[in-house]
This record gives C-alpha cells, structure tokens and sequence, in this order.
C-alpha cells in the first residue's frame, strides 16, 4: 500500500471513529426518548385500568410498565457510558473496550427488555388500546435494537482498530 493510501486509511478510520459514536448517541438518545414516551403512555393507561377494575388487563399492562422501565434505566445508563467513552475521543485502549461492553449490554437489555413487553400482547384480539401499547413497545424495541447494531459497527471497528495498535512487530 502506497505511503498516502496508508494516510488516508488511517484519516478515515479516525473519522469513522470519532462520528459513528455521535451517531450512536442519537440513536440511543431516540430510544430513550421513545421509552420514556411509552412510558407515561403505560402508566396513564394503567391507572385507568386500575380505576375500571380490569385487573387481567391493568396486570399485563404494569408487567410492560415494569419492563419498559427496566428499559428507560438501561438506556440512560448506556449513555451515561457512552458520554463518558466520548470523552476520551478515539483514544484505543482496554478501558475503552470496558465502556464498549458496558454500552452493548446496557443496549441489548433495554432492547430484551421491551421485546418482551411486546410479547406479552401476544395473540391477534386484543383490544385498540392494547393494540397502540403493542405498537409503542414495539416502537421501542425496533429503535433500540438498530441503535444497538450502529453502535455495534462502530464497536466492531474500534476493537479491529485496538488490535492494530497493540500489535508488537
């Protein structure tokens, strides 16, 4: 590989890693958003539910609840790591792997999380009410996880980056 090749390979890779983690925290800011709108979503429709004493009903709807808020502390704590991994910019060492991991776990939990409330609702009666909470869950579970596979890219390459550099000649 020529010497400029080599140079505009390396610029690009510094690109790469200092954008996609700003992408990724759009994309996990989305998905917290979206969860913390399903739930204030679940907790009214709880609360009716509660009130017009449909305790199968109000039941499944606090099991999502639970979950979907599981979800919202999940994704709060990913980006709290991914803030934190931000601030050391593209610097390639192991306790940047450590927040990676922190991040993809935080993620795929919050991510776990609300596709199971969203199989909670299994079955094709359901009410539209439950129906609309469904489509929310679901929502969330769809952002989630394709925050979770453009952070996984990124994370992907940063670790073929890491391996590189820590590469003894």
């Amino acid at each position: 590989m020529a010497p400029s090749t080599k140079i505009y390979a390396s610029v690009a890779l510094l690109n790469m890693l200092q954008i996609i983690p700003h992408l990724a925290h759009i994309a996990l800011s989305v998905s917290l958003s979206r969860a913390l709108h399903t739930r204030g979503y679940l907790l009214k429709i709880s609360n009716e539910l509660n009130a017009m004493k449909k305790d199968k009903e109000y039941l499944t709807v606090q099991d999502c609840t639970n979950q979907t808020n599981d979800s919202v502390d999940q994704l709060s704590q990913a980006l709290k790591e991914l803030r934190r991994f931000n601030k050391h910019g593209s610097t390639v060492n192991d306790n940047m792997l450590w927040h990676i991991s922190n991040i993809e776990t935080w993620a795929s939990t919050a991510s776990t999380d609300a596709s199971s409330c969203v199989y909670s609702f299994s079955g094709h009666r359901m009410s539209k009410r439950m129906a609309s909470i469904k489509d929310k869950a679901q929502n969330v579970a769809k952002v989630t996880s394709n925050a979770l596979a453009l952070f996984r890219r990124y994370a992907t390459r940063y670790r073929q980056a890491s391996a590189r550099t820590t590469k003894k000649p």
